[in-house]
C-alpha cells in the first residue's frame, strides 16, 4: 500500500463529516497509522477548506496529549474520540479496498495544478519555520519533501536499526544495546539556548504546545585535556577550578562589569566604547589570560572562531550577558533538549503550517524547477506543476546555484555511561576552544541519553562535532573521542556544507545553508531571519510569527 494514497484526498471525493469531531482534531477526518510505537495522525481536511487535502504527521507525543486534554475528559468527548477512530479505521479499509479494486476516482492523489504563493522543498527544520511563517501570515503554502519523513538532514532516526542500515552496518545492533524502539539518534546534534531566538519563535508561534523540554544539566569547556564547568557568574568564577586565584577575581570583576552593562547607560561604560572598543581591548582592559579569553569567548559568547577579537564589543557582551541571564534562570545550564529528540522541531512547525493552510506532500519527488526568464514560475513533479511567486529549498534541490563551502565531521557515540568530570550528568555540552587543539575553529560535544526518552534504558547518545581542517577528519576529533571512551558504538558522518551563490531576489529561489558544527541554533536562526528578510522586504520580526487563532484540540474553531 501506498502511503501517498493515503495521504490526499482527490476534489471528486471528500471526506465524511463526522459531527463535533472538529473539536477534538482539526480536521473533520483524521486516519491513525501505525509506524512502530508511534503514532502517526495523517490529517485530511475538506469541505470549508475547498476540498483541497492537507496532511499532518504530527509529533509523538500527540498521541499522549489526545488522551491528556481536557477536552476529553467528558463522557461525550472521550464517546467523539472513540467514535472518530472507529471511523478513521473504517476509512482505511475503504482506502486499501479500493486500491484493490481502482475505481479511477479515490485513489488519484491530490492534484498540484494550483497556484501557489511559496512552494517550500525539504522539511528541514530551516524550511518548516519558514512554511509555518508563511503559512501564517497568511501565504498560499505547498511544502513537499521527497522522503516519506519529516526533518530531511535534522531528523531523528528511530528504530535503531535503522540508524545501523544507513551506516552501512549490517550487522544491526547487539542485544545489549535493548530495544529498538527506545532509541531516537539525531543526525544534527543542537541544543536550544533557553532565551535563544529559537525558543522566541516556538513561544510566538506556540508550537511549545506540542513539545515537551528538559534543561540541558552542565556546560562544560576543554582546558589541558581535563574539563571543567564554565562559570558564568560571580560565585562559579569564584569557585572554579579552571582558573587560578589572581585570575578569578580579574575574571569576576570582568563578569560585574558585564552584568551591569547597559548600552543605553553611558556611566556604565567605565571608559570602554561599545561601538568602537575591540573585544580584544577589553580583555586587555580587565587583564585576562588567554585560557579564560577562550573559555569566555567560546564558551560562553559561543563564537566558533576568534575573528570576534577584533571586532566591537557591544555584540559580545550582550552573548555573555544573555547567557549569564538565562543560566540564573534554569540554573544547571542555559539550554534546553526535547524530549524524543530533535526531529520533534520540525513536525511542530510543519502543524503550524498545516494548521493555517498549508498543504503538505511527504515523499513526493522533485522532477524539475520550472524558471522563466530567470525568475521560478512552480515546481513540476510526477507529471504535475504546482506554480508557485516564490520557493524556498534546501541545497540539495538545487545543486547548481550553491557552493561548497567546507565540511563537518560528526561521529554519533553510543555510551554505557555518563562522561567523566560532569558529575554523572545525564545530559551535557562540552566545547573545546580552538587554541587549546592548536586548531583554526573548536570541537563541539552534545551528549543526551535515556532520560530524554532518545535511547534504551542506562545508555547515552554523545556526538561529537566539528568544522573539518584537514585530510584526516577522524583524527581532528580525536580529543573530544577520548573524553567519551569507552565508546560502545561509532557512526561517522562526514558532511559538504552548502551556501547559495546568490541572494535570491532576482530568481525568487531562496536557499537555505547547510547546519554547521555548532551545537546551539543561533547559527540556524540568523539564516532564517535572512531568507524571511530577501523574501518579504523587510526586516525580521516575531511579532509577524504571533498565531491569530486557536486550533488546538478542544479550542475554538478555526
Amino acid at each position: 500500500m501506498d502511503l501517498r494514497g493515503t495521504q490526499h484526498l482527490p476534489r471528486t471525493r471528500p471526506a465524511p463529516h463526522f459531527s463535533g469531531l472538529a473539536k477534538i482534531c482539526v480536521a473533520p477526518e483524521i486516519v491513525l497509522v501505525r509506524r512502530l510505537r508511534r503514532w502517526k495522525p495523517f490529517q485530511k481536511i475538506s469541505g470549508r477548506n475547498g476540498g483541497i487535502a492537507r496532511v499532518w504527521q504530527g509529533p509523538r507525543r500527540e498521541r499522549d496529549s489526545l488522551t491528556r486534554r481536557k477536552d476529553l475528559e467528558t463522557t461525550d468527548s472521550r464517546h467523539l474520540w472513540f467514535s472518530a477512530v472507529a471511523a478513521a479505521a473504517a476509512a482505511v479499509a475503504a482506502v486499501v479496498k479500493e486500491e484493490e479494486e481502482p475505481s479511477g476516482r479515490w485513489y488519484q492523489g491530490l492534484t498540484m495544478d494550483e497556484e501557489y504563493d511559496v512552494i517550500v522543498l525539504g522539511t528541514g527544520l530551516t524550511e518548516c519555520i519558514l512554511s509555518g511563517i508563511m503559512s501564517v501570515n497568511g501565504k498560499k503554502v505547498l511544502h513537499m519533501d521527497r522522503n516519506p519523513y519529516y526533518g530531511g538532514e535534522s531528523s531523528s532516526i528511530t528504530p535503531l536499526e535503522e540508524l545501523y542500515k544507513r551506516f552501512q552496518l549490517l550487522e544491526g545492533p547487539p542485544e545489549s544495546m535493548g530495544r529498538g524502539r527506545d532509541w531516537n539518534v539525531d543526525l544534527i546534534p543542537k541544543f536550544l539556548m533557553a532565551n535563544g531566538q529559537l525558543v522566541k519563535m516556538l513561544l510566538y508561534t506556540e508550537v511549545t504546545r506540542y513539545l515537551d523540554f528538559k534543561v540541558v544539566e552542565g556546560s562544560f569547556v576543554y582546558k589541558g585535556g581535563k574539563i571543567y564547568k564554565v562559570p558564568s557568574t560571580e560565585t562559579e568564577a569564584l569557585a572554579s577550578n579552571l582558573m587560578g586565584m589572581f585570575e578569578k577575581r580579574r575574571f569576576r570583576k570582568f563578569l560585574v562589569f558585564v552584568a551591569n552593562f547597559d548600552e543605553n547607560d553611558p556611566k556604565t561604560f567605565e571608559g570602554v566604547d561599545p561601538q568602537t572598543t575591540s573585544m580584544r581591548d577589553v580583555y586587555r582592559k580587565f587583564d585576562l589570560g588567554q585560557d579564560v579569553i577562550d573559555f569566555t569567548g567560546h564558551a560562553l559568547a559561543l563564537y566558533r572562531t576568534d575573528d570576534y577579537l577584533d571586532q566591537p564589543c557591544l555584540e559580545t557582551i550582550n552573548r555573555i550577558k544573555l547567557y549569564s541571564e538565562v543560566l540564573a534562570r534554569s540554573g544547571k545550564s542555559p539550554y534546553l533538549y526535547p524530549l524524543y529528540g530533535l526531529g520533534e522541531l520540525p513536525q511542530g512547525f510543519a502543524r503550524l503550517s498545516a494548521i493555517y493552510g498549508g498543504t503538505y506532500m511527504l515523499n513526493k519527488p522533485v522532477d524539475e524547477i520550472i524558471m522563466e526568464n530567470g525568475k521560478v514560475v512552480g515546481v513540476k513533479s510526477e507529471g504535475e506543476v504546482a506554480r508557485c511567486k516564490q520557493l524556498i529549498c534546501d541545497p540539495s534541490y538545487i545543486p547548481d546555484r550553491v557552493r561548497k563551502a567546507g565540511q563537518v565531521i560528526r561521529i554519533i557515540c553510543i555510551l554505557s555511561h555518563p562522561i567523566k568530570n560532569t558529575n554523572d550528568a545525564n545530559s551535557c555540552q562540552i566545547i573545546i576552544p580552538q587554541n587549546q587543539v592548536n586548531r583554526k575553529s573548536d570541537i563541539y560535544v552534545c551528549m543526551i541519553s535515556y532520560a530524554h526518552n532518545v535511547a534504551a534504558q542506562g545508555k547515552y547518545i554523545a556526538i561529537a562535532s566539528t568544522t573539518v581542517e584537514t585530510a584526516e577528519p577522524e583524527k581532528e576529533v580525536e580529543p573530544a573521542l577520548e573524553l567519551l571512551e569507552p565508546i560502545d558504538q561509532k557512526f561517522v558522518a562526514i558532511s559538504d556544507l552548502y551556501e547559495p551563490i546568490d541572494d535570491g531576489s532576482e530568481s525568487q529561489v531562496f536557499c537555505s545553508c547547510s547546519y554547521d558544527a555548532t551545537t546551539h541554533f543561533e547559527t540556524t536562526c540568523n539564516d532564517i531571519k535572512d531568507i524571511y528578510k530577501r523574501m518579504a522586504g523587510s526586516a525580521f520580526d516575531f511579532e509577524n510569527m504571533k498565531r491569530k487563532q486557536n486550533d488546538v484540540f478542544g479550542e475554538a474553531d478555526q
